[in-house]
């Protein structure tokens, strides 16, 4: 019996709804497909503006150099550690050529500031020291005129390492140093120094300390040359200061490095004060193991 010709289509009509759903696939839609390829870059813009680090981190400014060294420096880890925010009253102390400034300068310029700390090359005990303090501020000097929408009110401040005075007593939420300590040991102004963190940071400030680390069980005299110091000693200074140790990290640690080398920590990455012969074998260990120390100083009672 013939199928009336409505019924015939109804029943092909039901037959195509029961195919597989790949038989009737739509044509992709261009401008769908590249919308989601944006996807994950729009999601990594909006990562980069949510965290300021990670913000400024990728500033067009910073130096190439100073990028390839952030898997040794490891700056948003350390920053984060230190809980430096883009609010906050920043003090850096001994910038030399502007690795942290690059990052710590552009940090607060909407809502917080910046000093940047250098000694004063009149202060020097020498000619040679004079000359190298006036250029290493005259470059630093440079390096922020260079940039203003990025380093615009940003500030230095020179002081005298024997009486340092930092700023006006409580005028700072964090002071930052990074691979200094060990200078002020030589020179024999670490007190100073100390007292001089402590006397600008607001009651509840933080103080962040990154420093070559000496191997355990090592005396300060046996290492006061090389660049390492104790972790034990720079937490003694701290305290003679009237910080208190919050924590420490080792997020700049490194166990490939012995502390043993031929010019103390300037044998290794960035100074590279070696033989050419050697370069591939402290390359290999990379920049030193390093202490990170987090001080806090106390609420006024």
């Amino acid at each position: 019996m013939a199928i009336p010709s409505a019924l015939a289509v109804a029943l092909s009509l039901v037959l195509a709804g029961c195919q597989p759903a790949q038989d009737a696939v739509p044509a992709a839609d261009p401008a769908a497909t590249a919308e989601a390829a944006a996807e994950p870059a729009a999601d990594a813009d909006r990562d980069a503006l949510a965290d300021p680090i990670e913000a400024v981190l990728a500033g067009d400014w910073r130096d190439p150099a100073n990028v390839a060294r952030d898997a040794w420096r490891h700056p948003r880890e350390t920053l984060a550690f230190f809980e430096v925010g883009a609010s906050q009253r920043i003090v850096e102390i001994s910038p030399g050529g502007g690795w942290y400034t690059e990052i710590l300068a552009p940090l607060p310029r909407e809502k917080g500031s910046y000093v940047g700390v250098v000694n004063d090359p009149a202060r020097s005990a020498n000619e040679r020291a004079r000359d190298y303090y006036a250029n290493a501020n005259a470059k630093l000097r440079e390096k922020l005129a260079a940039r203003p929408d990025v380093y615009g009110g940003a500030t230095l401040v020179e002081i005298d390492p024997a009486a340092p005075v930092i700023g006006e007593p409580g005028s700072a939420d964090v002071v930052l140093t990074f691979r200094n300590v060990h200078n002020w040991v030589m020179a024999g102004t670490e007190a100073t120094m100390f007292q001089a963190f402590y006397d600008v940071l607001a009651p509840g400030g933080v103080l962040g300390v990154v420093e070559h680390r000496a191997a355990p069980g090592k005396t300060l005299a046996e290492v006061k040359t090389s660049g390492y110091l104790p972790e034990d000693y720079v937490v003694g200074l701290a305290e003679a200061a009237g910080f208190v140790l919050e924590e420490k990290s080792e997020i700049n640690a490194n166990p490939a490095d012995t502390r043993d080398h031929p010019n103390g920590v300037w044998t290794l990455p960035p100074s590279n004060n070696h033989d050419e012969a050697d370069r591939a074998k402290y390359e290999a260990i990379g920049e030193s193991d390093r202490m990170t120390l987090r001080f806090v100083k106390p609420q006024a009672q």
